[in-house]
């Protein structure tokens, strides 16, 4: 991983993009279950974590049912998974409302796992990425879609410190699970 220039330890901040969800009629946006495919999609998520040896401390997740729910199947792929918060303010948010729900993670906490919704996601990844590896930023330009995962590294001694442009993105990924 490369590192990027600043005081503090080596954070990362990975933001994973709900599952595909369905539409079922007279059901709230809030209420929205996945689909078939984001049941699927959802575990391939949390092995494509477990894999790139990505497990977060800490997850922060949208009070949504699909986000609530692709983080239960994500984080069932991994022996233990870590702390999870459910956070209504996550729901709908854009960049700011986002980050500033980042900044009030404790210290203690290097890597961060955040549940959401586009556009707010796909805003916040590209304001954070001051720089990316490869294509990576250009990727989320293009699309950030359902179950995708970007991975920002950055050196600080609080989250509060995270700010626009401070990270590295070193990877996106969008895990799929197979058909049965």
């Amino acid at each position: 991983m490369i590192e990027r220039a600043g005081a503090g330890p080596l954070r990362r901040l990975v933001v994973l993009r709900h599952a595909k969800s369905a539409w079922p009629v007279d059901v709230a946006d809030h209420e929205r279950p996945l689909a078939p495919r984001g049941r699927r999609d959802a575990p391939a998520a949390g092995r494509a974590l477990a894999e790139a040896d990505c497990l977060p401390d800490l997850a922060l997740c949208s009070t949504a049912v699909r986000a609530r729910r692709t983080w239960d199947l994500a984080a069932a792929e991994w022996g233990t998974p870590p702390r999870v918060r459910f956070d209504r303010r996550l729901y709908a948010a854009a960049a700011p409302g986002l980050l500033t729900v980042v900044h009030e993670v404790p210290a203690e906490v290097e890597t961060l796992l955040l549940i959401g919704h586009n556009p707010g996601l796909e805003e916040l990844v590209l304001a954070l990425a001051g720089d990316g590896l490869d294509d990576t930023v250009e990727q989320v330009r293009t699309k950030f879609p359902t179950s995708a995962i970007a991975v920002l590294s950055w050196r600080g001694t609080t989250w509060r410190a995270l700010a626009p442009g401070a990270a590295l993105l070193t990877s996106v990924t969008v895990p799929r699970g197979e058909r049965k």
